[in-house]
């Protein structure tokens, strides 16, 4: 199933399935011994685990709010190998629109975009290649594509210090943050960048958890008392619920263990759903407390 759907107070939250990657488990899980994390995810034979391309869609009375976007369309064939991407959808597009389709809505009609940070599988989906044939690679064509927003009526979100970020990248960040999924949006004049926690709509708010990369946000819906919070890479699965479990691929280890710390202070007190976006099977869950420790219930799987 691409889309599940669960409520917030009022607020009708869908998660959409978007597609998979796959990525190094070691460098998924850092210091924790391989003993361990593969008993919660195997490895293929290339030591890639799967991963999840899972977005969060909100009905929100000021429009659409969609929070992450994929990993688009725009990549070519070595790139889609390398990183195990399957996210082909309908005519050149993505399952996440196919998803989006699926409960009757069009990419037009979104009208709020939120990018947790601006990792290729976070905002590749922002922007398209147009024109493309279905499951054809950008590589595969002497011309390249055009590029243009996948989003055209909404208005783009994100962490300001993430998107400056993004475009001062070094040798360790720059395969992570490419250009093309996001120079679009900054010639449209489409950004709206925050500087720290703010609400972006009412019910809807920024919470920064640092450590993965400097400026990455979780995002807060709330209503009538009730919380679901999009972890992003604070947490991309399950998985990743103990606070040591922190993946290699964060610039600031430390930093993401007092945000993991801070969350789960609060999140299994308060009853918190948890979205993971790169689970490849639990989609999001209830924080409980299991002892001394964070657990789940009221688990959806995909």
């Amino acid at each position: 199933m691409t889309v599940h759907s669960f409520h917030v107070g009022n607020l009708r939250c869908f998660t959409l399935e978007g597609g998979r990657q796959k990525l190094d488990g070691g460098a998924m899980f850092g210091v924790v011994p391989k003993a361990l994390w593969s008993k919660r995810i195997p490895p293929d034979e290339r030591n890639r685990i799967p991963l999840a391309l899972r977005c969060l869609l909100v009905e929100h009375p000021d429009g659409l709010v969609l929070i992450d976007t994929g990993l688009g369309n725009k990549e070519d064939a070595k790139f889609m190998d390398i990183y195990g991407v399957e996210n082909a959808g309908i005519g050149g597009g993505t399952r996440l629109e196919d998803a989006l389709r699926e409960i009757g809505y069009q990419p037009e009609e979104i009208r709020w975009v939120i990018n947790t940070h601006l990792h290729f599988d976070h905002a590749g989906g922002n922007t398209k290649a147009v024109g493309r044939e279905d499951g054809k690679a950008s590589g595969e064509s002497s011309e390249p594509p055009a590029i243009e927003l996948t989003f055209p009526n909404a208005t783009y979100v994100v962490q300001k210090g993430d998107l400056e970020f993004a475009q001062h990248t070094n040798e360790r960040t720059r395969a992570s943050y490419i250009p093309h999924n996001w120079e679009a949006v900054t010639r449209a004049g489409k950004w709206r960048c925050l500087e720290g926690d703010e609400e972006i709509l009412p019910g809807i708010w920024s919470h920064k958890t640092p450590g993965h990369v400097p400026h990455h946000q979780s995002i807060l819906v709330q209503d009538r008392g009730e919380t679901a919070l999009f972890l992003a890479d604070v947490m991309p699965t399950a998985a990743h619920l103990p606070l040591p479990w922190i993946m290699g691929y964060d610039l600031e280890p430390l930093r993401t263990l007092e945000s993991k710390r801070a969350i789960m202070a609060r999140a299994a007190v308060e009853g918190w759903r948890l979205v993971f976006e790169h689970d490849p099977t639990v989609a999001y869950g209830r924080a409980t407390m299991d002892g001394k420790q964070t657990a789940l219930q009221d688990v959806v799987t995909v």
